[in-house]
């Protein structure tokens, strides 16, 4: 920290200002062990000075009135001294709560920025269960599962196209019998149909329902239905006559763009420029794979770190440890769902602290 800097009026951190507290307890401290040296040496001035005094009998008296008054400045110096390494003493401990309370307010700010990351894609998500329920239901979609025609699968392709143009959250939404075979696509820059997809998780997932109340749903993944882009999809199974109770005839699922949700949110997180050099801000599931990331290595990075299994059982906090051999400040937010659903995933923020770790 710079005096120009001071003068200029620049807003500084609260690491900076404890950086700014050490320096000046330093320099005080070096000033007065430079006094306390003037200071003994004076002393000894003084004592030699009494002895020559002394010695000089009736004209050494003048002298010995210098010596006395030396000494007695001498001894009011090393009070001064005393009281100044003790105030000293003081700043450093204000430094070190200062410090101390900077730590706190970085981890809670930070834990207080996961938690609304991962609760506005909580919120987002939500709206697709909802989707995939209701158009599973739509006449068209029953009508193509139930008449199993080229007429009814164009018009339930022409149905889902419709929906796409008002809905440009999703890649594609697409209609499977079944058997697992895709009948029809909305989109038609994608040829899914005939894909077989039996084995896939949303489809699967979807076929164990028990009634059109519920949803299936595949996590974050590369979908070879569109082109492998990143992908969550939701899926409902579509039932005999639009009844929610009725038998499974086929299922429904709604290929949502993953990136355009979650990078968005991470890239607005609202952290300075200069601060986000150091940070990284990510999204994880339990096992710590990165499913949304500021560094773009989704599905291709895992975090890991000590007390990972602890920081993660909590709803929100914060430690700081060695992460990458840096020290870090690594905050965490559990997904705090929204209206009954949850995604179950774990928002995370990383930011370096800038010391280099001590761990051999």
């Amino acid at each position: 920290m710079q005096q120009s800097e001071l003068q200029q009026g620049k807003k500084f951190t609260l690491e900076e200002v404890v950086e700014f507290t050490d320096l000046i307890a330093e320099k005080l401290d070096n000033a007065i062990d430079k006094v306390d040296n003037i200071n003994h040496k004076t002393h000894v001035l003084s004592v030699n000075a009494s002895i020559e005094a002394a010695r000089a009998g009736t004209y050494g008296r003048p002298f010995g009135i210098v010596a006395t008054n030396m000494s007695e400045l001498s001894e009011e110096t090393t009070k001064i001294t005393e009281k100044m390494r003790n105030d000293t003493k003081e700043i450093l401990q204000v430094g070190s709560l200062i410090k101390a309370q900077s730590k706190d307010f970085r981890g809670n700010r930070l834990s207080d920025l996961a938690l609304v990351n991962i609760d506005l894609i909580d919120r987002n998500l939500y709206e697709r269960t909802a989707d995939v329920r209701w158009w599973a239901t739509d006449g068209s979609v029953v009508d193509a599962l139930t008449q199993k025609t080229s007429e009814s699968y164009d018009a339930v392709s022409k149905r889902l196209a419709v929906i796409l143009q008002a809905y440009t959250v999703y890649y594609d939404l697409v209609l499977a019998d079944a058997d697992g075979k895709i009948i029809a696509n909305g989109n038609p820059q994608y040829s899914s149909v005939n894909t077989m997809v039996a084995d896939s998780r949303w489809f699967s997932s979807a076929v164990k329902t028990k009634s059109g109340g519920e949803f299936g749903f595949e996590s974050v993944h590369r979908s070879g239905l569109v082109d492998n882009n990143l992908a969550l999809i939701y899926s409902c199974a579509v039932r005999e006559n639009g009844d929610t109770k009725g038998k499974v005839i086929g299922v429904l699922g709604v290929i949502f763009k993953w990136e355009s949700l979650s990078q968005t949110i991470i890239q607005h997180t609202p952290i300075d420029d200069d601060e986000k050099k150091n940070t990284r801000i990510c999204v994880t599931d339990d096992d710590g794979v990165v499913l949304a990331d500021s560094d773009n290595k989704m599905l291709k990075d895992k975090i890991q770190f000590d007390k990972k299994t602890s920081l993660f059982s909590e709803k929100k906090n914060y430690l700081f440890t060695d992460y990458g051999g840096l020290e870090c400040c690594i905050a965490h937010a559990l997904s705090p769902g929204f209206e009954g659903y949850s995604t179950g995933w774990h928002s995370i923020i990383i930011q370096n602290l800038g010391s280099i770790s001590k761990k051999a």
